[in-house]
């Protein structure tokens, strides 16, 4: 998500100085995504000179809300309205991980694959420990976003498990090293044979 668009929504709420917007983005995201006071601001500048925000007269205690403008209205409204594409996405590290494993020597791939699954699970707890953790209407938006992350969570599980099967499946190609006589079950005599 794009930290530009989640307060240009905020802000359709209405005006918030930057704390304010820190604290409604965690809120919504239940304090899965932490938001750094610092990128708030940076990010408040940006949409200000890109004219999507204006700033609004520093209020007795010294802060200074921002408020939405049509233009920001317009550009948040299309962001709602376009699909998120896979490209858009960075790069999945894990996906880079194994492949690079697969190639490098001395890594014992199948390790890599259980102690992610086993990670993974971990998380996958907690996240269904935090879900359980609250009923309130309020808390939708949170449990919206931990439903999310725990269905990211099992498809990695599922694909971990694709991994390992494929890996099972797996035969180095041919013009890379013999697999010793060990490694096929067979016994000296038999591999002088």
């Amino acid at each position: 998500m794009s930290i530009r668009h989640g307060l240009l929504a905020l802000l359709e709420r209405g005006q918030m100085y930057g704390y304010q917007l820190r604290a409604a983005f965690e809120e919504s995201t239940g304090s899965t995504w932490p938001l750094n006071i610092g990128q708030v601001y940076t990010t408040l500048s940006r949409l200000e000179r890109d004219g999507l925000v204006r700033p609004l007269p520093e209020s007795e205690a010294g802060q200074r809300p921002y408020e939405i403008t049509d233009a920001g209205r317009a550009d948040l409204a299309l962001w709602f309205a376009t699909p998120i594409s896979r490209t858009d996405r960075p790069r999945d590290e894990l996906a880079i991980k194994l492949a690079l494993a697969l190639t490098t020597p001395g890594v014992d791939v199948r390790t890599v694959v259980q102690t992610q699954r086993t990670a993974t699970m971990r998380a996958l707890q907690e996240l269904t420990r935090l879900k359980y953790a609250s009923d309130r209407p309020e808390d939708l938006p949170w449990r919206l976003v931990l439903d999310a992350m725990m269905f990211q969570a099992e498809a990695e599980v599922r694909w971990l498990d694709h991994c390992e099967t494929s890996l099972v499946r797996h035969r180095p190609p041919a013009n890379g090293p013999a697999p010793s006589s060990e490694a096929v079950g067979l016994s000296g005599e038999e591999a002088r044979r």
